[in-house]
């Protein structure tokens, strides 16, 4: 990821891929979306829970673009910054050294949203 200044446009730009990939393939980027959002809502789970599930997933998998997408997300559904840093954990308990690397990357991207810089 770059600096922390470009976190928004870095996002902003992944969600323009995510829209192209959605017009050229529109019935599974369709499914895709739907699945996302009945994975991400509410239930016995709150939202931001699951979004910071997924920023783990995402820190063990090495994915830039999801960790800047569901840190987002979280921090939209109100996680605090003690809560991402304790799934970070969590995440290089699991992952190891490159899930660090990914972990620090998470939080740069959770303080850049935080201050505003969406």
């Amino acid at each position: 990821m770059a600096s922390s200044e470009n976190l928004p446009q870095q996002l902003k730009d992944m969600n323009l891929r995510f829209g192209a990939l959605a017009k050229a393939a529109p019935q599974t980027m369709g499914a895709f979306r739907t699945l996302m959002g009945e994975a991400s809502k509410a239930g016995a789970l709150p939202a931001k829970v699951k979004e910071l599930i997924a920023v783990a997933i995402a820190v063990h998998q090495g994915c830039g673009d999801c960790i800047l997408f569901h840190v987002a997300n979280a921090r939209s559904h109100g996680a605090e910054r003690e809560e991402l840093v304790e799934v970070l954990a969590v995440a290089i308990e699991m992952g190891g050294g490159p899930a660090a690397v990914y972990a620090g990357q998470a939080l740069e991207a959770f303080d850049a949203f935080t201050a505003g810089r969406t």
